[in-house]
């Protein structure tokens, strides 16, 4: 493979030859660089996820009885290198418990608990994997996930952090993308160019557009929003590691330092974004003004919508050179020439006039049908930035893809007419593509069993970890491919599996053999994620609105502006799923912040996990807590007769199991208890036997064995 250095070796002569006094040395310590850098890239390129994928077979089985699927032959062959034995498998209660959540992010109710136990045929799991995957709520939760590694937020991001009420829309387009089981392939060309495709229709043509929210979704900074380095920086760096696990905004200012991507990849792709127009949410400096958002109401409305944003570019033309006379003549003034004076007060009052009508045009089109999109603009390719600084632009870097992945160029007659994003799209979703499959593959995987097979999500370059099964990953690559990209069938293949459906341990013996369960012996516990804590209390308590999010109520943008000292700052809780809730970027979101929440304003391939006092806290004190456990409360005393009954049903709610003799007794003592309790602080009477259960609710919401699944 040739280095991608040598695309550089003109520029680096050229400025070595630039001055003559320093052409011998320079051009020896250039030239010798080069030399030493050669080695090392070549060996890069030869790292295993450059590679293309491996034709991985089944490994023959030494305890086919075991083995249910070709991914427990790969497992076991792990065990046997190693003389590991697996623990036994899961009981019906606990696979269900952990499926559902896996898939849906929701504990399974008495009723469906009771029909997977009394379904006694070997198709009883696969059947309860297919109606899970069928329902709505699997596109909540695994929306959730992608949401997490894009860093999805309904703001801006910049010094004032400015709301986006359309951003709604490309969430909403990702859960519904992961329902509808859209090929993978698919999902990334709409992201990275969905303007740009052929659509069947006009609904289609309308969620193309929406699907590239991923690229408007880059973060804005400072006071103006539109920096444009920075918010190409940080689409770069979001795209690396979300499609391919690299970092590739490492090699803004020199070289990767690690990984075979070069200053040139990095300003290769920057052309892409640099050829494209981000729509601008508003900023301090813009008054809140926003622009370049994407008209996707009827046909009338967008020619509307164009026409209007038509006449305020030629006003902002007037406007512009209005400002550049008023400047010359400000040059010319000299002891106070009365007419020249005169001049420049029409100048301004003109100005003035025009600032009035774009900004009546554009409370016009601000109550428009939009989307937070990108589109097409000038067509350009960028110019290397020495250091990653913009006043020193040197060559100009054709857009390609990245040299490590094949380098593929962009057609002149195609780089001439528009940004070619949907030449980059097809790179990076080609099934040649040693990384996109492999990536994906990796992250449903994740999820499944708590870690990945590569246990850094997000970084697939040098310095991250190496597989611990990689026959496996590109077996699972290459059959997810096979599949046409089916995210839904990769699913079905891991959940069936023996190893998937193991028991947890918590026998030393058998953690010492494998710590960090990387060879899965057996199930790992995980705790519930911030979203799933939420859901599950409010449908327990039969208080979940199960409908779909739509815009937030934030405030008219004629009634409020922000700044930098008094930034944008709310939360628009509710009843419905916590995926819908509102996100903020400069503001973690305070419920669901304590039990870490995705970062967004940086991709977040693996979620923090801490245990803090505060989280104990929250559970015991928080009004959201209060109120969902006193609707638990009363949904008991309805539907049960007596308390022994009614800790029978809130053990099936909260823990999926029956409630053994111990928790009845404990459960009576605390009840009665507390009923003592509220008597001597003359409490209302009525209220009593509510307030009692809802506390004993409580308290078992805060254990481990609510928060945590097996």
């Amino acid at each position: 493979m040739i280095s991608p250095h040598y695309s550089l070796l003109p520029f680096f002569v050229t400025t070595a030859f630039s001055s003559l006094c320093r052409v011998t040395v320079m051009s020896a310590l250039l030239i010798a660089s080069i030399t030493i850098t050669l080695p090392s890239l070549l060996a890069d390129s030869e790292h295993w996820a450059y590679q293309p994928l491996a034709k991985s077979f089944p490994p023959a089985s030494g305890n086919s009885s075991w083995v249910i699927t070709s991914i427990d032959h790969f497992i076991e062959a792990q065990w046997k290198a190693r003389e590991l034995k697996p623990v036994e498998d899961a009981d019906k209660r606990t696979l269900l418990r952990r499926a559902t959540y896996d898939l849906t992010g929701l504990p399974p109710s008495p009723k469906e608990t009771q029909a997977f136990l009394a379904d006694p045929s070997p198709t009883a799991f696969a059947k309860v994997v297919d109606r899970l995957l069928a329902s709505s709520a699997y596109g909540e939760r695994w929306g959730r996930h992608w949401l997490d590694v894009v860093r999805y937020a309904d703001t801006a991001g910049c010094a004032s952090d400015y709301p986006v009420p359309s951003a709604y829309r490309y969430r909403n387009y990702i859960i519904k993308a992961f329902n509808d089981d859209k090929p993978y392939d698919q999902l990334i060309r709409e992201q990275i160019a969905g303007d740009l495709l052929p659509s069947d229709s006009e609904a289609d043509h309308i969620e193309n557009i929406i699907a590239t929210g991923y690229l408007a979704e880059s973060l804005r900074f400072g006071v103006g929003g539109k920096e444009e380095n920075l918010t190409i920086e940080d689409t770069i760096d979001n795209l690396g590691k979300t499609f391919l696990a690299l970092t590739i905004s490492c090699a803004r200012c020199h070289d990767h330092k690690h990984d075979a991507i070069t200053a040139a990849d990095y300003y290769a792709l920057y052309g892409f974004f640099k050829s494209t127009v981000y729509a601008f949410p508003g900023s301090e400096n813009s008054k809140g003004v926003s622009s370049d958002f994407t008209p996707i109401g009827t046909p009338s409305e967008v020619s509307n919508f164009k026409k209007i944003q038509a006449e305020i570019d030629a006003l902002e033309k007037e406007r512009a050179q209005l400002k550049r006379e008023d400047r010359k003549l400000a040059s010319q003034v000299a002891g106070g020439d009365a007419k020249i004076i005169a001049e420049q007060k029409a100048l301004r009052k003109r100005q003035g006039e025009i600032s009035k009508k774009i900004k009546v045009k554009m409370a016009l089109n601000a109550s428009a049908n939009v989307a937070y999109a990108v589109y097409d603009g000038k067509p350009s390719d960028a110019r290397l930035q020495e250091q990653g600084e913009r006043s020193k632009k040197r060559a100009s870097i054709p857009r390609r893809f990245l040299e490590v992945l094949g380098g593929a160029e962009l057609p002149k007659k195609v780089a001439a007419k528009g940004s070619g994003r949907d030449h980059l799209a097809s790179w990076i979703a080609d099934p040649a593509n040693p990384l996109t499959a492999r990536v994906m593959v990796n992250r449903i995987w994740q999820h499944h069993f708590g870690q990945g097979i590569v246990t850094t999500p997000n970084d697939f370059g040098k310095y991250g970890e190496h597989p611990t099964h990689p026959d496996l990953l590109d077996y699972l690559a290459q059959s997810f491919i096979d599949s046409g990209w089916s995210i839904k069938s990769l699913h079905k293949d891991i959940m069936l599996s023996r190893v998937y459906q193991l028991a947890g341990s918590d026998d030393p013996a058998v953690i010492e053999t494998d710590p960090e369960n990387s060879w899965l012996t057996y199930a790992k516990r995980r705790r519930l994620s911030s979203e799933e804590i939420v859901d599950s209390m409010l449908l327990v308590s039969q208080t979940l609105d199960p409908s779909q999010g739509q815009a937030h109520p934030f405030p008219p943008r004629s009634k409020k502006t922000y700044s930098q000292h008094h930034p944008f700052v709310d939360a628009y809780d509710s009843n419905q799923r916590a995926v819908y809730w509102m996100r903020q970027r400069l503001r973690k979101h305070p419920t669901l912040s304590i039990f870490d929440a995705a970062d967004t304003k940086q991709s977040t391939g693996e979620r923090a996990l801490s245990t803090t006092a505060i989280q104990s806290l929250f559970m015991m004190n928080a009004p959201f807590v209060h109120e969902k456990s006193s609707a638990l409360g009363a949904r008991l005393m309805s539907e049960a007769k007596d308390d022994k009954q009614r800790i029978k049903l809130t053990h099936e709610l909260l823990f999926n199991r029956p409630a053994t003799a111990e928790d009845i007794k404990t459960g009576l003592s605390y009840l009665q208890g507390n009923r003592k309790s509220l008597i001597s602080s003359n409490s209302d009477k009525h209220t009593i036997p509510q307030e009692a259960m809802a506390s004993y609710v409580r308290a078992l919401m805060g254990s481990n064995e609510f928060l945590y699944l097996e």
